[in-house]
């Protein structure tokens, strides 16, 4: 047989092994990007609305963390992460949890950074409403904050498409365990090194089917938040 008819075969006959590696990426993918919501998104919207010394650094190396590169991060996480590291005491290296680390510092920076822009844009065009209303630090932040939630939900799908697509890291810090930390990108890196493409082939389809759902998301998101705000 085909080794795309193969794939489709897995897909549709509902292999425990491949859902039990997707469900395993989208529980990852779904914590990391919670909690890089609720460090990032308080963070850029304090880095929107105030002003200290230093800020302009902090900004722009917020933006340059957007592109740090994965395996960088995973080792540095794998020397903290070890018995011998700091963080060792922890016992989390090649586990689930350690993979959410990986990509809650991969993705935090990329929903702080949009949601610093996306406030400060916001900021600018109610400042003088909320200085005559003589609204709070903590209220101009929840305010702003719910008032660009349609943006920041695009912001959180970004986040979830860079985490669920990362390979490097969580390959360092996960250990590519069998049934325990092998995740969709991971396995299909390491099925192809094998030989076993239906297996690899069947992830990539759902992996590509679900960026494009992604995608989807984030851009109806955009059409629905302008017509409610039109």
């Amino acid at each position: 047989m085909p080794d795309h008819l193969s794939a489709l075969q897995l897909i549709l006959a509902g292999d425990p092994a491949l859902f039990a590696i997707v469900r395993l990426s989208l529980g990852v993918s779904i914590a990391a990007v919670a909690l890089a919501a609720a460090v990032g998104m308080p963070m850029g919207a304090l880095l929107a609305l105030t002003h200290f010394p230093g800020r302009p650094v902090l900004v722009v190396l917020l933006n340059a963390m957007m592109g740090l590169p994965p395996v960088v991060v995973g080792l540095a996480l794998y020397l903290l992460l070890s018995r011998s590291g700091p963080l060792g005491t922890f016992g989390i290296l090649f586990t689930p949890a350690a993979m959410v680390v990986a990509q809650t510092v991969l993705i935090f920076p990329i929903i702080a950074a949009l949601t610093r822009q996306t406030i400060e844009d916001l900021w600018a065009e109610y400042r003088d409403e909320l200085n005559a209303m003589h609204v709070g630090p903590i209220g101009r932040m929840t305010t702003l904050l719910w008032d660009a939630r349609f943006s920041l939900i695009t912001a959180l799908l970004a986040g979830f498409g860079r985490a669920a697509a990362e390979v490097g890291a969580v390959m360092i810090v996960g250990g590519n365990i069998d049934g325990f930390t092998r995740t969709m990108t991971t396995t299909v890196a390491l099925e192809t090194s094998k030989g076993n493409l239906p297996l690899a082939m069947g992830l990539g389809a759902i992996l590509i089917v679900l960026v494009l759902a992604i995608n989807a998301a984030a851009w109806g998101t955009r059409i629905w938040s302008q017509r409610l705000t039109g």
